[in-house]
């Protein structure tokens, strides 16, 4: 899951699905980049189209229960800024899902989107001025 995220003062950035299914799932790049949501560094923005998303990778890749999805999803929920997104953008036509990141990020006024997703997103470099990154090369930019 790819995220959106905004760098600043309480930087907005979106956040993939790939990254945050990362990110709780496992420590690491993705997983730092939650917590600087979580603490505040950054602003991350989400839409319920992603999150439904991550709520079928959480039941299906790692099983977890109906209570752990609802406990995620609620936690991700007091540090995620959710946005409401119109599902009108057709940019990607070689992965049509991918449109929803781009779109959400636009939304939410990202400044990056956070992904693994090397197919489709990182190969654009950005979109609408919109930076995208992987977790990695997020985290040498706002590191201090």
């Amino acid at each position: 899951m790819t995220s959106c995220m905004r760098t600043g003062n309480a930087r907005d950035s979106h956040v993939r699905h790939n990254i945050l299914l990362s990110g709780v799932g496992w420590r690491g790049n993705p997983y730092r980049c939650l917590e600087l949501a979580r603490t505040g560094i950054i602003e991350g923005v989400i839409c319920k189209k992603l999150l439904d998303e991550l709520v079928e990778k959480l039941q299906n890749r790692l099983n977890f229960s109906g209570t752990q999805v609802t406990d995620t999803v609620a936690d991700l929920l007091t540090f995620l800024r959710l946005v409401t997104i119109p599902n009108t953008l057709k940019v990607l036509s070689t992965d049509p899902d991918d449109n929803k990141v781009l779109e959400c990020a636009v939304v939410g006024g990202a400044t990056h989107i956070v992904t693994g997703d090397r197919r489709h997103l990182l190969p654009l470099g950005s979109y609408q001025g919109i930076a995208i990154v992987s977790a990695a090369d997020f985290l040498a930019l706002v590191s201090p």
